[in-house]
C-alpha cells in the first residue's frame, strides 16, 4: 500500500502573490513528490508498506538504522499536512473556540503569533514551526530537518515550513519576511480550527 501525495488543495497560482506559482511548481512539484517516492521505494516490501504513513513516523523514529526511512515519511506527511495550513484569503486571526483557547493559554493572539513567529525565525538551518495540542494545552514548537510532533505525542493543528526551499525564490534570505507573511495573508485558520476541535 504506498503513500500517495496528496493533491494541493488549491491551484499552484492560489497562494500568489504571497508564495508564487513557480515556488509551489518545485516544493510541491519536486521537494514533496520525491520524499513520497524515495519513501514509497524504502518501504516496498517491508513490514511497513502495509502501514498508515503516520505509524511508521512513530515506529522508526530514533533507530538508527532507519533514518532514510523516518526523514522520507516524515517530510511527506509534513508537507501534506503544510498545504492544508494555507489558503487563499488566508491569515488574520482564529475566531470561535480555537481562539478562546489561544487567549488562555498564550495570553493573546499577539503573544501567541510572536511565539510561532520566533520559533520560525528562531530555527537554525532547515526545520518547522508548529502549533500543538500537548495533553490539553497549546504549545509553539519546532523541530528540525524533517521531525514533527507526532513522534513527541502532540497532536499538530498548525505547521509552516522554514527550509529554503519553501520561501527562497519568493523572498531569498529574508526569511522573518515569509513568516510575517504566512501569519497576516496565508494561514488557514478553519483547518487549524478543524484539527483542534477533532482532537479536543
Amino acid at each position: 500500500m504506498s503513500y500517495e501525495q496528496p493533491a494541493l488543495p488549491y491551484a499552484k497560482n492560489a497562494l500568489a502573490p504571497y508564495i508564487s506559482e513557480q515556488t509551489l511548481e518545485f516544493h510541491y512539484g519536486k521537494h514533496h513528490a520525491s520524499y513520497v517516492t524515495k519513501y514509497n521505494n524504502m518501504v516496498q516490501g517491508t513490514e511497513y508498506d502495509s502501514k498508515p504513513i503516520e505509524e511508521v513516523i512513530k515506529a522508526v523514529y530514533g533507530d538508527s538504522s532507519k533514518t532514510g526511512i523516518f526523514n522520507n515519511a516524515a517530510q511527506a506527511w509534513n508537507h501534506s499536512f503544510y498545504w492544508n495550513c494555507m489558503k487563499s484569503g488566508g491569515g488574520g486571526t482564529p475566531t470561535g473556540a480555537l481562539a478562546d483557547k489561544i487567549n488562555a493559554d498564550f495570553g493573546s493572539i499577539d503573544k501567541f503569533k510572536e511565539e510561532f513567529k520566533t520559533a520560525g525565525t528562531g530555527q537554525f538551518g532547515s526545520g518547522w514551526a508548529w502549533l500543538v495540542l500537548d495533553n490539553g494545552t497549546l504549545k509553539v514548537t519546532k523541530t528540525l530537518n524533517a521531525e514533527n510532533p507526532l513522534h513527541k505525542g502532540q497532536t499538530p493543528l498548525l505547521t509552516m515550513d522554514v527550509w529554503e526551499h519553501a520561501y527562497y525564490l519568493d523572498y531569498q534570505n529574508k526569511r522573518p519576511d515569509y513568516v510575517q507573511t504566512f501569519l497576516d495573508s496565508l494561514v488557514n485558520w478553519d483547518f487549524v480550527a478543524a484539527n483542534y476541535q477533532a482532537a479536543a
